[in-house]
């Protein structure tokens, strides 16, 4: 694992916030630490980032890759979307700016066990952090092999289109219901396949499974409801003439986020 790979639009990420030495800065999807690092480096001597991170593993990275910034960088395993709860325990009312680095990571990507890519054959996780708590204690995020194996056919059909728009939602959902009948679903390329066979072969652009693969893993994380709660909490967060800078990936987030700022220029 090479934990100094350059992270996406870094340079970028830099411009915009600008950071000064004096400042103090939210990593909230800190991920291999890359981000940060440039931040750290960026706002020397003095200046400071509390990185956060669902992904107990990708911290685990992040925090050999920023021990040299000392007490510079304090690393939280937490959701962005409530950052403000997580930052009580530091004496930070209000930041500078603040970074959200949506979707998925390289790591969670690479990593086989962790269900995310149909690439690797792996249990059908998907979760970005599988000991995250629901509302209760015996409660846990269900995995991605829950809800396909769950699921009814017009929750699944639902799922699809809303967070993956994929036009052959039905289809897709429909051969789920039948192939679970015969053997549970529980792996990463087992599932591809039924989703592949799903789909007519003369509209293979992309791996058929992608936009199915994404919709799950944003359903099981809750993602575009924690992106909104966190947007809030964001902006609730900084300082007069702060900065808020969110890099999406796909349509769904693109929206939220655009919706937000329109919002906030008003």
């Amino acid at each position: 694992m090479d934990t100094h790979h350059i992270p996406v639009l870094c340079d970028k990420v830099v411009d915009f916030l600008n950071p000064k030495s004096d400042g103090v800065y939210i990593d909230g999807t800190v991920g291999l630490g890359g981000h940060s690092a440039a931040i750290l480096e960026t706002s020397a001597p003095s200046g400071r980032v509390i990185g956060i991170d669902l992904d107990v593993e990708g911290l685990t990275v992040a925090e050999s890759r920023l021990h040299a910034f000392g007490e510079r960088c304090s690393l939280i395993n937490g959701n962005f979307a409530e950052m403000d709860v997580l930052l009580e325990r530091h004496p930070v009312h209000a930041v500078d700016g603040i970074l959200l680095d949506l979707g998925v990571s390289s790591l969670q990507l690479d990593t086989p066990h962790r269900g995310f890519s149909f690439n690797h054959s792996g249990p059908l996780d998907m979760r970005m952090n599988p000991g995250q708590a629901l509302d209760s204690a015996d409660q846990t995020v269900p995995t991605a092999m829950k809800v396909v194996n769950d699921s009814t056919i017009d929750v699944l059909v639902d799922i699809f289109k809303r967070y993956g728009e994929e036009r052959y939602a039905k289809r897709i959902a429909g051969r789920i219901v039948q192939a679970r009948q015969e053997e549970p679903i529980t792996t990463t390329t087992q599932f591809a396949e039924i989703v592949k066979q799903a789909v007519p072969r003369k509209t293979f652009k992309i791996h058929p499974a992608t936009r199915v693969f994404q919709a799950l893993r944003i359903h099981v994380n809750a993602e575009l409801e924690n992106l909104v709660s966190g947007l809030d909490v964001a902006i609730s967060l900084l300082k007069q003439g702060g900065c808020l800078c969110v890099i999406t990936f796909h349509s769904l987030e693109d929206r939220i986020v655009k919706r937000c700022f329109q919002t906030c220029a008003k």
